[in-house]
């Protein structure tokens, strides 16, 4: 069986002030002449379809759009919420849509029920394990930790109970949308963390045959049989050196896979470049950014008079300017910015406890900051999954 895996389309998300609407629609036009040219079987989207839980109206008639198409194909497609999506609307008509050949899962409930699909050699089980966000889910999982594990564990556990009840040679494709340790990040990804933990081992999904990813933007192979496929366009500029596309994978009749990549159109390339403005604005060798939407990042000691009207004369595509000025290791500024590099919310605001009462907190304190952080961000995915 040859399956399509894409995810992360975001549809309705801007790359700045830029709108990506007509890029989007431009993907999904290659989304569906992919499936024709290349005989695909079956099209995954491991979750992020939409940017956010109420998505505009313009994302929307896009997305039926793209069902109204992929139902046409006759090319069965499954498809699940990621943690951008609100579930329940995602979900709604799903029964009715799934006789079209479109399966939405973002039922967390029905993890062990799969969509099945048949080719030469038999039947295939597509397991679609929409985002679990721990603090909603744990009860479903009977689970007494509150991590991104102990509930993906238990879904897949429901998935290999079924898959264990399917004839001898039954192949299966598991969707899901997490943080499997050894991906790579990039700055576009909403963070999923609570309770401090979010990465899951790639054993987790042990005992099936492929397992589409989404969550991460970046393209990359976990393992032979777990994947990424990323996003189909850009959404922050460190996907600069992403190369975006999709995977095109082969189950032969004994499960094993064949993995193809496949490029996405790219609507213009992106740049960052660092130095003096005077450098940036001389310097020969940019003169390949020119057309490309542009990262400046300035190192002037001083700012310089009007750097993005001066910028965009030379890159008119510049999108973002940001300020590092080369100054002297025992500046203020430059002590206090390497401070915060790389420290969690939870690490910043004990510093500020400490900077306020003059010592540290406790144990119990640090947990009560935890809990709070913790907190907010079940609450922020509560109301968007209910939204």
């Amino acid at each position: 069986m040859r399956v399509l895996h894409t995810s992360d389309w975001h549809l309705g998300r801007a790359f700045h002030r830029v709108n990506m609407l007509g890029a989007q629609a431009g993907f999904i036009d290659h989304l569906l002449d992919t499936v024709r040219e290349r005989a695909v079987d079956a099209v995954v989207v491991s979750g992020d379809v939409y940017d956010r839980a109420v998505p505009p109206l313009a994302a929307v008639e896009l997305f039926d759009d793209a069902l109204h198409r992929l139902a046409g194909l006759g090319v069965p497609t499954v498809m699940i919420s990621g943690n951008h999506d609100s579930a329940r609307r995602l979900g709604v008509g799903a029964g009715l849509i799934g006789r079209a050949g479109i399966h939405l899962r973002t039922d967390p409930a029905e993890c062990g029920t799969p969509v099945l699909l048949r080719d030469a050699f038999g039947e295939v089980a597509f397991y679609g394990l929409p985002y679990l966000e721990p603090a909603l889910v744990k009860d479903e999982f009977g689970v007494t930790g509150a991590g991104h594990e102990a509930v993906l564990a238990a879904a897949m556990d429901r998935v290999r109970a079924d898959l264990a009840t399917r004839p001898p040679g039954t192949r299966s494709v598991v969707l899901a949308h997490a943080f499997v340790t050894g991906g790579e990040a990039s700055d576009s990804e909403r963070d999923i963390t609570v309770g401090g933990v979010a990465a899951v081992p790639a054993g987790v999904f042990d005992g099936v045959d492929y397992a589409a990813l989404g969550h991460l933007h970046g393209c990359q192979a976990i393992t032979d049989r777990v994947r990424y496929s990323g996003s189909p366009l850009p959404y922050s500029f460190s996907e600069a050196r992403h190369r975006k596309s999709m995977w095109l994978v082969d189950l032969d009749a004994d499960g094993a896979v064949t993995a193809e990549r496949l490029d996405c159109p790219v609507p213009r390339p992106l740049a960052r470049i660092r130095g003096t403005l005077e450098e940036l604005l001389a310097d020969p060798e940019l003169a390949r950014h020119e057309e490309a939407w542009v990262e400046a990042t300035l190192t002037d000691p001083v700012r310089p008079a009007e750097p993005m009207a001066r910028l965009t004369e030379r890159f008119p595509h510049t999108l973002s300017l940001v300020f590092a000025p080369e100054r002297a290791p025992d500046d203020p500024d430059v002590s206090y910015a390497r401070r915060l590099a790389g420290r969690s919310d939870r690490q910043i605001a004990e510093d500020f406890v400490t900077h306020v009462r003059g010592a540290g907190p406790d144990e119990r304190e640090r947990a009560v900051l935890q809990e709070a952080f913790d907190a907010v961000r079940a609450d922020r995915t509560a109301r968007e999954v209910s939204g």
